[in-house]
């Protein structure tokens, strides 16, 4: 079944008008790929599985009806950056690929941005959010969804204005993606931060950090980074005495976080992220849920988003980097997620921040943060 969710994609350049009829756009391009790059296997790989998944949706809808398949091949950086140079020359090598669905990772996306650039690699990132990227003049970036300046302050909001905290200590985990945002948030709530330190992904004894936030006094902890080391660091917050109120963002909304149990219950999630339950996304839930026996996760459908330009921009004929580049620069539709449409520097035109929280073990959808 191709179910056009977002966009009117479908092979040969035909595209359904207003009236439920079509009109032929020239044939659609033959023999090309469209990449996933990103965690497949690794510490990271809850967060990479949804966008895997959302972009395979797209594609496979897509190919239901076409002449021509797109392939979709999978690039597993483990959100690496150290692994992403040699992953991104590999791409950028193989010019049956038009397009990338990534990096999923802030870090990674910084390592493999000027390859992909120099190669004309067009990529649209549904989860890279460090602010810094789209600052580095690759002409080959965007992506789908809005940055930690959006977040970030979105986040501190959050900690002002609906926890009401008096006293917030920040950590984060020296990422690329970790250690900005948590600036942004340290910067933005300005007196009221009172302590900060830094762990390193990976590390499993958090137990100086846990000492220093008790000698705080913080009602409230904000944490930039990714669910593997959110996961032990509630736990031991919680032990060590701290019974505040635990916020993080983006990188930590998986199912994994729930391995916390009981210690990860009222932690509040920011995520630049539409929830599955809102009205825009309810049929890429069903379709989402029918192929893949589960809940769309983080970004899934902003992945389907992502690769549904490329898709949309072969089905009208394109079949070169540098018509793609193009035709993704110019694109104004409306998304799943949202009107997705790119300003000069990549950045998407349409930006929305969402707050949700941990209740009785399920991460559930509070509503977006103004």
């Amino acid at each position: 079944m191709a179910l056009t969710l977002g966009l009117s994609l479908t092979a040969c350049g035909t595209t359904e008008d207003g009236d439920g009829g079509s009109s032929s756009n020239g044939d659609a391009a033959c023999d090309l790929k469209l990449a996933f790059f990103g965690p497949e296997t690794g510490p990271a790989a809850g967060l990479g599985k949804p966008i895997i998944q959302g972009a395979q949706l797209a594609v496979d809808q897509y190919n239901a009806d076409a002449e021509c398949e797109v392939e979709f091949v999978k690039f597993d950086s483990q959100g690496s950056p150290d692994e992403a140079p040699s992953l991104a020359t590999e791409v950028a090598g193989d010019e049956k690929i038009i397009g990338v669905v990534g990096p999923a990772f802030s870090g990674e996306s910084a390592a493999a941005g000027p390859i992909f650039a120099e190669g004309g690699v067009p990529t649209v990132s549904p989860s890279a959010t460090n602010p810094t990227l789209s600052e580095n003049g690759w002409d080959t970036f965007h992506r789908a969804l809005g940055n930690d300046a959006t977040q970030g302050p979105a986040a501190a909001k959050y900690i002002q204005d609906t926890i009401k905290s008096e006293s917030t200590f920040v950590i984060d985990d020296a990422s690329e993606y970790g250690a900005g945002l948590a600036g942004i948030v340290k910067d933005t709530l300005g007196d009221t931060v009172v302590g900060n330190d830094t762990i390193q992904v990976g590390d499993t004894d958090f137990s100086a950090t846990v000492t220093k936030v008790t000698d705080s006094k913080a009602d409230t902890v904000f944490f930039g980074g990714y669910y593997a080391e959110a996961t032990i660091l509630v736990g031991q917050l919680r032990k060590g005495g701290f019974d505040g109120t635990f916020v993080v963002a983006d990188g930590v909304k998986d199912p994994a976080y729930l391995d916390a149990k009981a210690a990860a219950e009222g932690t509040i999630i920011t995520c630049p992220c539409i929830p599955d339950t809102d009205p825009a996304v309810a049929d890429f839930a069903s379709q989402y849920e029918e192929e893949f026996g589960e809940a769309p996760g983080t970004y899934a459908a902003e992945a389907y988003d992502a690769a549904s330009i490329f898709l949309a921009g072969i089905g009208d004929g394109i079949d070169t980097r540098e018509d793609m580049l193009a035709f993704v620069n110019e694109y104004d539709e409306k998304g799943i997620t949202k009107q997705l449409k790119f300003d000069e520097s990549g950045e998407p035109a349409d930006v929305h921040v969402y707050a949700y929280t941990v209740k009785d073990g399920a991460i559930v959808p509070e509503g977006e943060i103004e």
